[in-house]
């Protein structure tokens, strides 16, 4: 899939996914994810807090993408994982909150399966990633350890 969509593509984007005009700025700041080691088949639960810096009301997209730091299959550069749409109030801040599940942290083996392996893992939260022209992002780390249950 190399070469063949966006998901690989490893230069600047001209426009990045979410991009659009606003009259409002954004800054995403106090990542907390609940864990940094999340055992296999279970899900990892995240927030930042989120402010508007200007100086008149405005919507925001926040965007949760995953990125698989360590997979040996071609993995995507970041999947996106959950998205909300803030209506923030001139200098408002606000908490926004995520749940990654354990689909999000799968690979697709060599034979087209999904599979959840042991690993490690970015998460990054802001608006119109991945570029931080527009936006800020803030950015945590995580690990997926032990096997998946069997069903």
């Amino acid at each position: 899939m190399q070469g063949r969509t966006y998901r690989y593509f490893k230069g600047e984007p001209l426009y990045t996914f979410g991009f659009g005009l606003s009259y409002a700025r954004f800054k995403y700041d106090k990542l907390k994810l609940d864990t940094v080691r999340v055992k296999a088949g279970n899900e990892l639960k995240l927030s930042a807090e989120v402010q508007n810096i200007s100086d008149r009301a405005g919507d925001e997209v926040v965007e949760l993408y995953v990125s698989n730091l360590a997979s040996s299959e071609p993995m995507p550069i970041r999947s996106l994982a959950g998205m909300k749409r803030v209506n923030l109030a001139a200098g408002e801040k606000r908490i926004v909150s995520f749940t990654v599940s354990p689909l999000a942290m799968m690979v697709t083996d060599d034979r087209g399966k999904p599979v959840l392996k042991p690993g490690k893992f970015m998460v990054s939260l802001g608006g119109g990633q991945p570029d931080t022209r527009t936006t800020s992002v803030v950015t945590g780390r995580f690990e997926v350890v032990g096997q998946p249950p069997v069903p």
